[in-house]
């Protein structure tokens, strides 16, 4: 059986594909020629948890006071180039999840072809309206993928949440298997109908835990389980450069938004005065603007010196204590109201090790291919953030 069908087979009945969180910065993004024509070269590419916030707190009832705010190598293979005046078609897993929803969007309104690769193409239907949006269920993601400029992998199974083994099983199969099957679809398309990059998701989880080191792309692997996933993850998406297809891992710190994830539940929490840290505050939090990482993506897809791994988090990374200090003074709120350790842990076992510690890492590959961030600055992204929700 091939990835494909084993993958789609093995999580048929379980939920929902999730995934980890928007300007084009200038110029047109190359890709395949609207008409389906294609200019084509010969191109090699070298290559190369899942972190991600847990719930903070339970959601909470309106505040009084202020108003609310609502949370919300082989010989060189054939691979599909274009022109920069070109529009892409670009093939999306995880495209309804909090990053995923807004790449689609961007790309959509910038009047590039978008396929939603689903296992739900009802459900995905439901959330994604944009005009000209392609669905294409599990028995049809060879399709969605042949002739697509690029794609872009974001599906797994949240891990915010009580861990158990099978979740933890869950949790990395659904990554490594998405991915092998986004894959072999890659591999599977004729040699001109081939997507020129492959863009897949990470996590900072790659690196493991401390509260002193410095990571950078060039940092090892850590040795705890989210590392083990992350490893294994980039290695399936590492394949498609065998038929000669770019790719690009980024490894996502913690992605604001204020319509899900981390900030997401933190803002009720604040609004109502009972805003704190979590732990003992001191813990790294490695974050980056929902802007940003769109933004990057899309970079990563038009730009071919994104070949290997870049870090998807801000160049200002702060401790858990200042996040909470500086969100509370935005929203005007205290930040005084911590949540110990043992509650976390007894409301999510082993999985509360994703926000009760963390690990401080820097963009040092993202600077140095020349992405310049559009929020660098924790106060100004939370302001936006914010004012914009």
């Amino acid at each position: 059986m091939s990835a494909l069908g084993a993958y789609h087979r093995g999580v048929a009945s379980s939920q929902s594909q999730r995934e980890l969180g928007f300007a084009q910065r200038s110029g047109s993004l190359p890709g395949r020629l609207t008409s389906g024509r294609s200019a084509c070269a010969p191109m090699t590419s070298p290559l190369g948890p899942c972190s991600g916030p847990a719930p903070f707190r339970a959601q909470c009832a309106a505040a009084s006071g202020r108003a609310a705010i609502r949370p919300r190598r082989a010989a060189a293979p054939i691979v599909c180039q274009a022109t920069s005046s070109e529009k892409m078609t670009v093939a999306i897993t995880g495209a309804t999840g909090l990053v995923g929803s807004r790449l689609v969007a961007k790309l959509a309104a910038a009047g590039h072809k978008v396929r939603v690769l689903t296992r739900n193409p009802a459900s995905a239907r439901s959330k994604l309206s944009y005009p000209g949006l392609e669905f294409f269920g599990p028995s049809e993601w060879r399709r969605g993928v042949e002739g697509a400029s690029g794609v872009v992998n974001l599906a797994g199974e949240p891990i915010a949440t009580r861990w158990t083994e099978d979740l933890k099983k869950s949790i990395k199969s659904s990554r490594v298997g998405a991915t092998t099957a986004v894959v072999d679809a890659i591999k599977a398309a004729p040699a001109d109908r081939r997507p020129g990059v492959l863009i897949s998701a990470s996590a900072v989880g790659f690196y493991g835990i401390s509260s002193t080191a410095t990571y950078t792309e060039d940092s090892p692997s850590g040795n705890d389980y989210l590392a083990e996933v992350c490893r294994a993850w980039e290695a399936a998406a590492q394949s498609a450069s065998s038929v000669g297809a770019r790719v690009a891992i980024l490894r996502f710190g913690i992605v604001l938004a204020p319509e899900g994830g981390a900030l997401g539940k933190m803002l009720p929490v604040f609004q109502i005065f009972a805003g704190g840290p979590l732990g003992s505050g001191k813990q790294w939090m490695s974050w980056i603007h929902r802007d940003d990482v769109v933004d990057l993506m899309i970079e990563a897809l038009s730009n071919p010196a994104y070949s290997g791994v870049f870090n998807a988090t801000a160049p200002k990374p702060v401790r858990m204590s200042e996040l909470c200090s500086v969100l509370g003074n935005i929203l005007g709120r205290p930040s005084w109201l911590p949540v110990p350790d043992f509650a976390l842990m007894t409301l999510l076992g082993e999985g509360a090790s994703v926000v009760l510690e963390g690990q401080r890492v820097m963009p040092a590959r993202t600077q140095a291919v020349g992405y310049r961030f559009k929020y660098p600055d924790l106060s100004d992204a939370l302001r936006n953030l914010v004012r914009n929700n």
